[in-house]
Formats: C-alpha cells, structure tokens, sequence
C-alpha cells in the first residue's frame, strides 16, 4: 500500500487495560498521521466467544495468583518444546482466525495493527490461508516476546528493544520485528514533578514511591507497600489498586500517614510524573508508561512466566532494576534516595530509551509494509515435483520471451531487465520463495526478499543462429540453483540478427505455467495487472472423484513405445509459431476447438516421427489442465488436474486423426479423471515425506505415460517491457523419468508458439518434431489432409 489508509483495524483485548492502552497509542498516531482514518476497534476474546473474556481473565488471574507453577509450567514449555509452542500457537489461530474472518472482512481494514498475541495467532492463520492481503503488523508491549506473541506471516513486530529483538528471533526465527519507542499516548511525557504533584494534592517535596501493578492490582503489592515503608526516606508512597476494590479497602485500613491509595485512575500520566520511581510486577504498560515519562522503574517480585521474563529482560537492558524479594526493594530505594545521582542517570536511560525515535512515524512506516511470507511445508501438488526431481532429470518450467523494439546494445537490455528485477521481484510472493530441502523432512519455503539482480539475471551475446541454439540448450539444458530462490533469466542477443530474446526457466514447485507467465508479466511489463483474489482451485464432487479413480485405474500402464527408457542427460529445444488466426480459423473450418487441433497436430507430428507406426497404435500424453478457479493467474503453485489422453498416431488420414483426438479430448472430463487427480495429488500430501517422495518418483514416470503435452491460456493483448514488445512466447516444459518428449503450446498476441523438449538420448531432437509439427499445419492449412 503506497497511499493514506482510510480504515485502520486495530486487534485488541480486554484482558487487564495493557493491551488496550498499546491500542490507543496506535490510534492516536494514526489520527496524526493520516488525518480523516478510521480506526476501527476488534475485541480478539470477545470474538472468540460470548463466554470467552470472562473465562480467559479468570484463568489469568488464577493462574497468577493462586497457580504460579501451573503458569510457570506452560509458559516454560512454550520455550522448551517446539512442537507444543507450534501446535498451541495452530489450535488457538485456528480458533481465532476463523472467529475474526467475518468481524475483517466486514470492517474491510487497509492496515491491522494488533496489540493482542492471539488476535496476531488469527491473523497469520488467514494469512497463511490467503484471506489476508492488507498489511499486518503487530505491537508487541511485553519487553519479553514469548512464541504466542510472534508470527511468521506478521509484516512486522514492533519490539522494545534490542534485547526484545533477540528474544523475538528466538522465539520464531522467521519473524520480521524492529524496535520502536514506547507505544504509550502522548500524555506519557516528561513533565515537572513539582507540578504534576499540586494537582493531585501532594507535597511539593519528599521522595515518593508510585506502587502500580495494572489495572487488576494483583501481586505482591502490599509487600511491595511493606518494603517501600521501612525505607527511611520515603515521604509518599502511593498505591494505584485499579479494579481491585478489596485491595484498596485493606490499605486504606492500614490508617499509614505516607500511604495513598487510590482507585481507578482517569489521569495516570499525571499520576506518573509525580513519583521518583515507579515500582511494578510485570513489565507491560506501566513499565513502559513510566520510561516515556522519564521514571526510574523497579521490577518487585515479577509475576509467573511473561511478567518475570519481562523483568529480567528489562534488567539486561539497563531499563529497570530488578527486585525478587522485599529486602532488595528495601535497599534499592535507600540506596537511590542517598545518591540521587545514580537515579538522575536511570531517569536519563529512560528517557534516551524514550526518545530514540517517534511512535506517529513508526506508525506511518506500517502503510509501507513489504509483504513477508513465513516458513512452511509446500502445498502436496507443488512438492510433488520435488519429490520428481532425480540426478538427470530437473523439475523446471519456462519461457522465451522474443522481443521486438528499438534496436539496443545488450548493456542497455540488461539495465532495463535488471531494473525491474531489483524494484519488483521483492514484492512478488513467487519470486521471494527459496526452498528448504531436509532429508526425510517435508520441503518447506522460506521467504527471502533479499533479491540480487546479478544472481538471477545473465546477459549472452552470441552471433549465428546455431550458437543461440547453443546457448538456449545450455540454459535450460542446466538445473536451476536451490541455494536461492529458484528462478533464473538469461537475455540472448544474436548480434548478426539483431534478434533478443528473455530466457526464463522457475523450478516447477513454484508454479505451473500459468503462474509463470502471470508473475513474468508483473515483473518485467508495465501493466495494467488485472488482479483476483487468491483461492483454491474447484470442489469435485466426491462421486466425480470415484468415476475418476476408476479409470485411471481401468486405464492402466500406458502403451508401448520406441522412445522408453532411461533418461539422460542430453537435451534439445524447438521452437515454432504459427499465425494466431490462420490457426483459430483452421480448427472452426474442421469443426474442431483450437485445442483438439493443437493436440491433434501433436498426435500427427508423434505419427510422422515414430519409426513404422503400426494401424492403431496409441500414444499416451499426460495433458494438465489448469484448475486455478478462484485462484488468479499471479498466485504461485500448482493449480493444475492432469488427464491422459491416448493419442491416434497410426496411419491415417490428418482430418480423421483430428477427430479422433477430439473425440477423446473429451472423455477424461465426463470420467472425471481431473478430479480424481487433483484428489490424489492432495491425499498424497498425508503421507510421510520419504513415502510421499517413493510414491511421487513411481506414478511420474514412463510406465504411465509417454509424452507431457500442455495447451496454456495465453493472451491477446500486447504486452512490453518498456519500448520493446513481447512478440510471441514459446513455453518450455520439463520432462518426467524415462519420459523423452514434452510439448508446450501457447496463445500470445498474432501468433500461437510451441515449445518442444527432448532427451535426445530417448527421442528425436527437437527440431525433428518442430519440423513435423510446421508440415502437419501446412497440410492441414493447404487443404491436403489425407
């Protein structure tokens, strides 16, 4: 988002009043910096559930107070064991998430901002279910940011300090954090103690001692009162008991000269600007209310788990002095009230600590927020082809992208492109995705922004058509590198020709062809990107699933053929275009679709170049279709259901193999063979990882099938990349074990392209089967189709 929101969400709780006054100084930043927002309010408890806040503050207050070890206990275990932060930080998002969905969607946010961990829990399991788009970031107030606070598809936490961000990375690693100043309202400020204490009818002089353990008041609040008292020379010490009715009649009982004890409080930033030191329990908003003011802060007997970790935490960082027992109260205060000049230097920390940045700018910065993706296991359909992947065979689609323009050197070719990868490619999520391949663990992504041009972009001139040849079988002829994020371009200029053309090649987890040529378009084209919400592909019935599961099973292992075996290493590309209308107007003058005439072109080159095709000989293709539904073209993965289609290539005439091909293209989808692959790719991602890979590597093979043939959406409308226009696209697809052929064909402006891949070392070369394929076209267009 590069523009002023006009509705901020902020995720809240009414869990104490900490949470909610981090909230407050968010919306009071965002009416300073974006005049005219609205800021809208979401209660993550109470949208959980009616009965929901009650219960979560009582468990609190139990826990605290009656339970410590019980608190002790989980909030220890959060930290030892991986799997149960995991698993509790999934069961709670889940619950959260799908409670917040509806509240979102209606409040329709440009930004959400929480202050709540398990508001921030929901919102990354939307967002890891592609249901959140708008930036999220989180404002973690804890000093201590414990695994239920920090989430991989937050943009940005928001920490404390320094210390708070190494405890933030280790709690998950893949978190995005920064640290800003206190997020307190402005009232929060340094103010002339003198003052501040005529108006709530305090001595001007004398050292006092401010005792406020939130909003509940629980704790060791009256030992912290026993301790401050027997230090000689304290005047005041006053004891803010919030809500906690029963705590304030029992100090008022005490009948103590230099006790005050109050209630609620409206005016706690004046309250604040009275004392000489603040003395808390858990290390929230009032620690942080007290360093905006400029206060020395003592931690007194921290409460069990985040309060004890926040005040150690703020120890280490020089911010507060920690106390676990009423004798090191006691002679903190002596010590401090005999050398004023060791408190005038914790003022000072407090306040360099304060006024280190500002809370309205960092709040402006979240409007900009990059996009950040956490770690997690690949969708089963995009870890299929790394399971596919074997020594000699990579896994990888792509492009060649010709242009036309302006003539250029290749420097200024590379400037262009490399531009555009540097200013773009950060903000795309299929370009930001590296792999993380653990042996006999599921592959995961990890998000990676940090993209280098030069890793991604190489420039080749060559001069002659044979060593552009050369250089495009190098190039795709080579494994994509993993190390990375797994894409790579090449610009070639033939130098003789003048010709250019963009070499793309993207490991298949990534995306089918589909995502590619949505996610080159918005990297390298100026636009308009129409856009669509992410989302999954079709529902298939499950009787359509069965139908399916039938007869891929009636099917069987695929016919027999002279190009099986053993893949190799060698590799050949071609390519071809035909005339986009010629071709359009050919298959409606044989009464055919578009794509039963590509295939069918497809079935005639195979006839041409087996050797001695017998009378109905059959060649099987496994052909993916693309199933995005909901999903748009520039969503990454693989939303594809592949069908196998038994392709005529004996001897007969080319109008009666068209019709035969068409006749067929159609019986997969009335047996449902789509939705039973679909459903089988999914059920696959059950299985434990090295068994999901043994299975892979024996379904995606040559006993199945002989050839992998792709008809791909394309687009009519000229698409550039700054002068230059993108002219014609030819797809290259990726072979499978002991497969030899892949055809790729695609729709791009006046022309339709093909893109055929060999291994030489099974099948013809390439320019064997382009050749077949121009000839078969000529015949059918020149009228001889016997």
């Amino acid at each position: 988002m590069t523009v002023q929101p006009r509705r901020v969400l902020l995720v809240s709780a009414t869990i104490g009043e900490g949470h909610n006054a981090t909230g407050r100084a968010v919306a009071e930043a965002v009416g300073r910096v974006w005049p005219g927002c609205e800021v809208g309010w979401l209660d993550a408890l109470r949208s959980m559930g009616r009965w929901v806040p009650a219960a979560f503050n009582w468990i609190y207050v139990t826990n605290v107070e009656s339970t410590p070890w019980l608190y002790d206990f989980f909030y220890a275990s959060l930290w030892r064991y991986r799997w149960f932060a995991n698993a509790s930080r999934r069961f709670v998002g889940a619950w959260s998430g799908r409670r917040l969905r509806r509240a979102i969607a209606e409040a329709g946010p440009d930004l959400i901002v929480s202050t709540y961990p398990l508001g921030t829990a929901g919102l990354d399991w939307l967002r890891r279910r592609g249901e959140l788009g708008v930036p999220v970031a989180a404002v973690v107030s804890d000093f201590s940011p414990h695994p239920f606070w920090v989430y991989p598809e937050a943009d940005l936490h928001y920490v404390m300090s320094e210390a708070s961000l190494r405890e933030m990375r280790r709690a998950e690693p893949d978190a995005v954090g920064a640290v800003c100043v206190p997020p307190v309202v402005s009232a929060f400020r340094p103010r002339d103690r003198r003052a501040a204490r005529r108006g709530f009818g305090l001595p001007d002089s004398g050292f006092a001692v401010l005792i406020s353990c939130g909003s509940l008041g629980f704790g060791s609040v009256e030992r912290a009162v026993d301790a401050a008292l027997r230090a000689e020379g304290v005047a005041r010490v006053v004891v803010v008991c919030g809500r906690n009715d029963a705590l304030r009649k029992r100090l008022d009982a005490r009948a103590e000269d230099r006790l005050v004890a109050l209630g609620w409080v409206e005016d706690m930033p004046g309250l604040v600007a009275c004392a000489d030191v603040v003395v808390t329990n858990a290390g929230g908003a009032t620690a942080l209310e007290a360093l905006a003011c400029g206060r020395a802060v003592v931690m007194f007997e921290p409460i069990a788990g985040h309060g004890r970790a926040n005040a150690e935490l703020m120890a280490e960082a020089g911010l507060a002095e920690l106390c676990p027992g009423a004798a090191e109260l006691t002679a903190t205060l002596r010590r401090w009230i005999a050398e004023p000049d060791e408190l005038a230097q914790r003022e000072q920390r407090a306040l360099e600590h304060s006024s280190a940045g500002d809370f309205t700018d960092q709040v402006a910065a979240l409007a900009q927020l990059p996009r950040h993706f956490g770690r997690r296991p690949l969708r089963p359909q995009d870890a299929f082809f790394v399971h596919a992947t074997t020594r000699v065979v990579a896994q990888q689609t792509g492009a060649v992208l010709r242009l036309d323009g302006p003539p250029r050197s290749t420097a200024e070719w590379h400037e262009e492109v490399s531009g555009r990868i540097e200013r773009r490619a950060g903000r795309l999520p299929m370009l930001t995705r590296r792999l993380v391949l653990r042996r006999a663990r599921r592959p995961q992504w990890i998000h990676d922004a940090a993209i280098d041009p030069g890793a991604h972009l190489h420039c080749r001139e060559v001069r002659g058509a044979q060593a552009a040849e050369r250089a495009r079988e190098e190039f795709f002829g080579s494994a994509v590198a993993t190390d990375r994020p797994p894409w790579e371009l090449m610009l070639l200029h033939e130098t003789g020709s003048g010709e250019v053309s963009l070499l793309a090649k993207l490991h298949h987890a990534l995306g089918d062809g589909v995502a590619v040529t949505g996610t080159l378009l918005r990297l390298l084209t100026d636009g308009p990107h129409p856009t669509s919400a992410p989302g999954s592909g079709p529902r298939w019935h499950p009787v359509e699933i069965a139908r399916g599961l039938r007869s891929l099973a009636g099917a069987g292992l695929a016919p027999g053929n002279a190009w099986a075996g053993r893949s190799t290493a060698n590799r050949s590309f071609g390519g071809l275009e035909l005339p986009a209308a010629e071709v359009r107007g050919c298959a409606r003058e044989l009464g055919v679709s578009s794509t039963a005439l590509l295939l069918g072109m497809v079935a005639e080159a195979l006839h041409r170049a087996l050797p001695a095709p017998a009378a109905g000989q059959r060649f099987r293709v496994m052909v993916p279709r693309t199933a995005r539904s909901g999903a748009g073209a520039e969503t990454p993965g693989n939303h594809t259901a592949s069908v196998s289609l038994d392709l005529p290539v004996g001897p007969m005439p080319v109008a009666r193999r068209l019709s035969a091909v068409s006749a067929e293209l159609g019986e997969p989808d009335r047996a449902g063979q789509a939705a039973a692959s679909s459903a089988v790719l999914a059920a696959l991602g059950a299985l434990p990882a090295p068994l999901h890979a043994w299975v892979v590597r024996r379904i995606y093979q040559r006993r199945f099938f002989g050839a992998v043939v792709s008809v791909l959406p394309g687009r009519r409308r000229p698409a550039r990349i700054g002068q230059a226009r993108i002219s014609g696209v030819l797809p290259v697809l990726s072979l499978a074990d002991g497969v030899g052929i892949a055809v790729g064909a695609i729709s791009w402006g006046d022309h339709v392209g093909f893109g055929v891949t060999t291994d030489t070392g099974l099948a013809p070369d390439a320019a064997v089967l382009t050749g077949h394929l121009r000839d078969a076209f000529a015949d059918l267009r020149g009228g001889d189709r016997r």
